[in-house]
């Protein structure tokens, strides 16, 4: 699931703080570099879980609406094809999903107003309407209407938005907010792959795409503090009618993350290296700060090629 843009990415965040707080260890800002990973996988979590909360909310409006019809003697048969949906019931039963949310405790409780207010979205959604129309859906129509949900109704919610930020802080956890829109990918990928043969044993993404992604986070982070201060040095050689404390503080980072990545990881190409923190740079800095990130590391590999310090070819 995290992989290494997205390692790229907490960890200029993680760094961003650590050089803020001048008592803070390098063993620290490894920890925050791992919760901050762990934060993220529970993010996913949450959102596959969100699938049972959607679909008991929808059944307890089944339930309400035939008690109203009981008080008032009017026949009333429900329409039971999305509390019915395969996935979900697939999620609900998934062992790996409810063993980490039972052993986290991680709980819906206070965002429930993002399970109502998706609901009322859902149900004026014309996908909602044809999917309730079919006689009897197959496990392809269960797929495809979660996926939907999760694809149009999820991104920019300000309704899930809001909950999740409820969700931070009841169970103290950051960067819910900011990352959902990345999560939900990961969970339509989930998804697209659940098979109906596999049932409660549906294969979920690991926090990681695969151990190097996890070593690449942790010496990534390790050897960028440890060379700081000799890679501020290239940067500030590289500097032509410019005063180094002029330099915006995130462009600072990126910069001496994006050498450590260039001089000490040889399996990754040197334009792919590039690419990736002038993308960053896109992000997090300043409006044309990517123009003077590309620059400066074209003239700090250009010096390095020359003092035979780095050996990669662009390919």
């Amino acid at each position: 699931m995290i992989n290494r843009t997205l390692v790229r990415t907490k960890i200029i965040q993680t760094l961003f703080a650590y050089f803020k707080k001048e008592e803070q260890s390098p063993m620290s800002a490894r920890k925050e570099l791992m919760n901050s990973f762990s934060n993220t996988y529970s993010l996913y979590m949450m959102l596959l879980a969100f699938a049972d909360e959607l679909t008991t909310y929808a059944d307890q409006q089944i339930e309400a609406n035939k008690a109203r019809a009981a008080v008032i003697h009017q026949e009333y048969i429900p329409n039971r094809n999305f509390v019915n949906n395969r996935i979900a019931q697939q999620l609900f039963n998934n062992r790996r999903l409810r063993t980490y949310i039972e052993d986290q405790h991680l709980r819906w409780d206070t965002g429930m107003n993002a399970v109502e207010s998706i609901y009322k979205q859902l149900v004026q959604a014309p996908f909602y309407t044809e999917y309730m129309q079919l006689e009897q859906p197959t496990y392809e129509d269960d797929k495809r209407i979660w996926r939907k949900i999760y694809s149009t109704l999820m991104p920019e919610n300000e309704a899930l938005d809001a909950a999740l930020e409820d969700l931070e802080i009841a169970l103290d956890f950051q960067g819910w907010t900011t990352e959902v829109d990345l999560v939900i990918t990961y969970i339509d990928k989930t998804i697209k792959h659940f098979t109906e043969q596999k049932g409660d044993n549906q294969t979920l993404l690991e926090m990681f795409n695969s151990e190097e992604e996890l070593t690449f986070a942790k010496e990534l982070l390790r050897l960028t503090i440890e060379h700081a201060e000799e890679h501020k040095q290239l940067i500030a050689s590289a500097l032509h009618n410019w005063e180094a404390d002029r330099v915006a503080y995130m462009d600072y980072i990126i910069l001496i993350t994006a050498i450590t990545e260039i001089s000490y990881f040889n399996d990754i190409a040197l334009e792919i290296s590039m690419n990736e923190y002038i993308e960053l740079a896109k992000e997090f800095s300043g409006e044309k700060s990517y123009i003077f990130i590309n620059g400066i590391l074209n003239k700090i590999v250009m010096d390095l090629k020359r003092e035979n310090k780095i050996f990669k070819s662009v390919r």
